[in-house]
C-alpha cells in the first residue's frame, strides 16, 4: 500500500486560509470576488497559501486533512514543490488584500538584510496584481531619486511620505513587482492579489498599529524608524510591469504577470470552446478570480468558487479548468523552463521578458 502523501495519493489540496482583520480592510473580497464563508467583520487579508510561522495553512479535506503545509514540505519536498527542490518551508506566499483603507507605509527586508538583521533565511520580495481599483487609485512605491536617508527620516517623522516617496497610479489588471527593501503602501479602494516570498519580516513608519489603529508610543515609533532606515533600499523605483500574453487554444489565453527567481504569477482565461489545459513541473497555487469553475487534476475534480484557492502538488503534473474561467497560477519557477522558454516560443524577446521583474535577459 502506498504511504499517504506518496505521488499516487496526491490530489488538489485545499488549505485553511488565515484571515487578518487589519484596520484598512473591508468587504471587497466577498462582495467583488464572491468569496463565501468570510467573517462579517472587515477583512483586510486572506492568506491563501501560507507557510509563515504562526500563520501556516493546513489541508482541510481528503486523506491529508489536518496535515500542515509545513509537514508536507518536510516529508515530501520534491513531490510537493518540484524535482530537485528541498527546504524547510513552502517557498511562496499568496494573499488577497482588501485595501478599502490605506495600508501603512512599510517595507520588507531583502534577503541579505533579513539574514543579517532579522536572523531569517530570506526577506520578502513581492508583487501586486490589481484586481479592482477605484478611479484615481494610487500606490506609494519606492523613494524619489536623490532623496537621502536624512531627508527620508525627516519626512517620515513629519508623517509626510509624499514628500519623499513616489506615488503611482494603479489600474485593474496592472502588476507591480516590488523588490525587498522598497518602501510602499497602497489604497484606498484597491483590491489586490499578492504573491511573495514566504516571510513576515516588516518595518513600519506609521504612528498607528495596523491591527487595531491604536497609537504607537513615541519610544517604540522611533525604534521602528531606526529599524526601517537600517533596512530600506533607496534604489528600487518600481513601475507597473507590462503583461505578456498569448493565445494557447481557441478562446484560451495565457498571460505572464510577473516573474523573478522567488515566484512567478500568470493569469489564464478560457471561454467555452476549449478548456484551460496546463502541464507543470512545480507546485501551482491556483486562485479563482472569476465565476465558479470546475478544476480537474490527477483524476480528481474540485469546484472553486470566487476567490477560492487550491494548491496543486508538483506530482500531479497537469491541470484542466473548464471555461468560462479566469484564474491565477502562482509558483516557484525554473526561469528558463517555466518563463523564458514559453515566452520565447510565443515570440517575446529576452529584453521584453526581462521587464516582468527580476528576469535577466540572458538565459
Amino acid at each position: 500500500m502506498a504511504r499517504p502523501g506518496a505521488p499516487a495519493d496526491w490530489y488538489p489540496l485545499r488549505l485553511s486560509t488565515p484571515v487578518k482583520p487589519h484596520v484598512f480592510g473591508g468587504h471587497a473580497i466577498a462582495r467583488t470576488l464572491g468569496r463565501r464563508g468570510l467573517p462579517d467583520w472587515s477583512v483586510a487579508e486572506t492568506w491563501e497559501c501560507s507557510d509563515v510561522d504562526g500563520t501556516a495553512g493546513s489541508v482541510v479535506d481528503g486523506p491529508l486533512a489536518g496535515t500542515s503545509l509545513r509537514q508536507l514540505v518536510l516529508d515530501h519536498p520534491e513531490e510537493l514543490v518540484g524535482a530537485g527542490w528541498s527546504g524547510e518551508f513552502f517557498p511562496v506566499l499568496t494573499k488577497f488584500i482588501d485595501a478599502t483603507g490605506t495600508l501603512p507605509v512599510h517595507l520588507h527586508a531583502d534577503d541579505a538584510t533579513a539574514q543579517r538583521r532579522e536572523g531569517q533565511e530570506n526577506g520578502k520580495t513581492e508583487a501586486w496584481h490589481v484586481l479592482a481599483a477605484a478611479p484615481g487609485a494610487t500606490a506609494l512605491c519606492g523613494v524619489r531619486e536623490g532623496v537621502t536617508r536624512e531627508q527620508l527620516r525627516a519626512a517620515l517623522e513629519a508623517q509626510d511620505a509624499d514628500a519623499v516617496l513616489r506615488r503611482l497610479p494603479l489600474r485593474a489588471g496592472e502588476t507591480v513587482h516590488v523588490p525587498g527593501g522598497t518602501l510602499h503602501s497602497f489604497g484606498p479602494d484597491t483590491l489586490v492579489y499578492e504573491i511573495e516570498q514566504t516571510s513576515d519580516v516588516q518595518q513600519h513608519a506609521m504612528r498607528w498599529n495596523m491591527e487595531d489603529g491604536s497609537p504607537v508610543p513615541d519610544e517604540e515609533w522611533h525604534a521602528n524608524l531606526d529599524a526601517l532606515l537600517a533596512e530600506v533600499d533607496l534604489a528600487p523605483r518600481p513601475h507597473p510591469v507590462p503583461a505578456l500574453g498569448f493565445t494557447v487554444a481557441d478562446g484560451v489565453r495565457r498571460t505572464f504577470l510577473t516573474a523573478c527567481p522567488s515566484f512567478a504569477l500568470e493569469r489564464w482565461t478560457a471561454g467555452t470552446t476549449a478548456p484551460l489545459r496546463h502541464r507543470f513541473a512545480t507546485a501551482q497555487i491556483v486562485s479563482n478570480v472569476g465565476a465558479p469553475v470546475l478544476l480537474r487534476s490527477g483524476g480528481h475534480e474540485v469546484h472553486l468558487g470566487g476567490a477560492e484557492t487550491v494548491l496543486l502538488p508538483a506530482a500531479l503534473g497537469e491541470v484542466e479548468v473548464a471555461g468560462p474561467a479566469d484564474v491565477l497560477l502562482g509558483y516557484l519557477p525554473d526561469l528558463d523552463r517555466d518563463v523564458r522558454a514559453p515566452l520565447a516560443a510565443a515570440g517575446f524577446s529576452p529584453e521584453v521578458v526581462a521587464t516582468l521583474g527580476e528576469v535577466s535577459a540572458a538565459a
